[in-house]
């Protein structure tokens, strides 16, 4: 993968977080109206806090919305986390072009809040993949 370049005012972003929550956050970027925060593998309690407070405070120090993520190496555990908050039954990977399509499987009565309004989450999920995978594509079954 290539190497991430982030820019002065996601730096701000990325220290000012660590530095309110102890987390430690590989990276950093905007996308589909959210701040994504990747945090280190077991880093999650840490960055959200207890009952989500850390998360909030954050929110209302920079006024956007914030989505905390756990990082993976792995692209299939990778996809499960972005789409934790739905309870991702399966994650499939087939090769697809010059990468690889994910097709995520969430109970029905979650599928539509998965894809987001408009697809918003399928098109944060593919921000994230495309940045840290080889994979380029992502639907919701």
């Amino acid at each position: 993968m290539p190497e991430i370049a982030l820019d002065t005012e996601t730096l701000g972003y990325l220290r000012l977080f660590e530095e309110r929550t102890g987390a430690r956050v590989k990276d950093c970027f905007e996308a589909e109206g959210k701040l994504v925060y990747l945090v280190y593998p077991g880093d999650i309690p840490r960055a959200v806090g207890p009952a989500g407070v850390l998360v909030e405070r954050i929110k209302e120090l920079l006024g956007k919305e914030v989505q905390v993520i756990e990082y993976s190496d792995d692209p299939e555990t990778l996809t499960r986390n972005i789409f934790f908050a739905y309870s991702p039954r399966t994650v499939a990977l087939v090769p697809k072009g010059k990468g690889r399509h994910a097709t995520v499987t969430v109970d029905p009565a979650w599928k539509a809040r998965a894809i987001g309004t408009a697809g918003r989450n399928l098109k944060l999920a593919r921000a994230i993949l495309l940045r840290h995978t080889d994979i380029h594509s992502v639907s919701v079954a």
